[in-house]
């Protein structure tokens, strides 16, 4: 099976496309695939495959390193896009693709860069089902009251906004408990941000599925929301562990997300680790 790792801002992910596949992308064999020592190490699987509809460049399917299947991500949607365009499925620097969030069209902007149209940001969903028109909301956890601003980005996102002690918040002890917390059925990803000035700000993020990651695109855009909401100005530029990204928010919530990704190297996975990975 061969497959591409690549990276955007330290967060990686292998890219497979269906027809490499030997078999069914279980939650399991995602762990397997996955596993920092005894597999391929990554933050997730990009399996890409033929659009099932018209007009589009491809399907993107995203796995989390646990198993489950993610609704977004800005990240690994900008690894996909600047795979697609490397390996030949389009020439165009706009395109669609599919995927569990619906349409997603990117611009390709320079040779790692693109601009990802992640469409409208809403503060209400099926996923803070008990939230009110404004998406705030406060809840316990590890102790702690948190206050929150609730964003819909394709997938759910926590933003809290933390003033002070932002880098001493020990992340995988906090996380779990806010990503699980009964108010999110569907469980949510948390951010974790403070105001570096009119139009930066600095976050942290904690990755449903996951657990602390160097960044995440749509966790950058919930942050990036949330600061708007409270007066920065857009576009925001999101600092992160593993470096920038760009969210201009509109007055209408509309978001387009900017950043770079670049492949680290490609390899072919050998029977032997197939068979293994097909029994899990």
């Amino acid at each position: 099976m061969r497959f591409e790792k690549w990276n955007a801002l330290g967060n990686d992910y292998a890219i497979v496309e269906a027809a490499d596949l030997p078999f069914e992308l279980t939650a399991a064999r995602v762990r397997a695939l996955c596993a920092p020592h005894s597999g391929i190490g990554a933050d997730g699987i990009l399996l890409l495959d033929a659009p099932t509809e018209p007009g589009f460049v491809a399907s993107l399917r995203i796995f989390n390193p646990d198993g489950s299947e993610a609704e977004l991500s800005g990240n690994g949607v900008r690894e996909a896009v600047m795979y697609l365009r490397r390996s030949g499925w389009t020439e165009h620097d706009s395109f669609g693709i599919q995927t569990a969030a619906g349409e997603i069209r990117p611009r390709i902007t320079g040779p790692t860069t693109c601009t990802v149209d992640m469409g409208r940001a809403k503060l209400t969903a099926g996923d803070f089902p008990s939230g009110g028109d404004d998406g705030l909301g406060t809840l316990v956890a590890d102790g702690r009251e948190w206050t929150f601003q609730f964003v819909s980005i394709g997938n759910p996102q926590c933003s809290i906004e933390v003033p002070e002690g932002l880098e001493e918040l020990d992340l995988p002890a906090i996380g779990p408990a806010l990503e699980r917390h009964e108010l999110f059925p569907n469980r949510t990803n948390v951010s974790f941000w403070r105001r570096e000035s009119d139009d930066t700000i600095r976050a942290r993020i904690f990755e449903r599925g996951v657990g602390e990651t160097m960044s995440s695109g749509t966790g950058a855009t919930g942050a990036a929301v949330a600061a708007v909401l409270r007066g920065a100005d857009s576009p925001v530029t999101v600092r992160l562990d593993g470096g920038e990204l760009t969210v201009e928010v509109g007055e209408d919530l509309h978001v387009d997300l900017t950043g770079w990704a670049v492949p680290v190297y490609a390899g072919e996975l050998s029977p032997d680790f197939l068979e293994a990975v097909s029994e899990a």
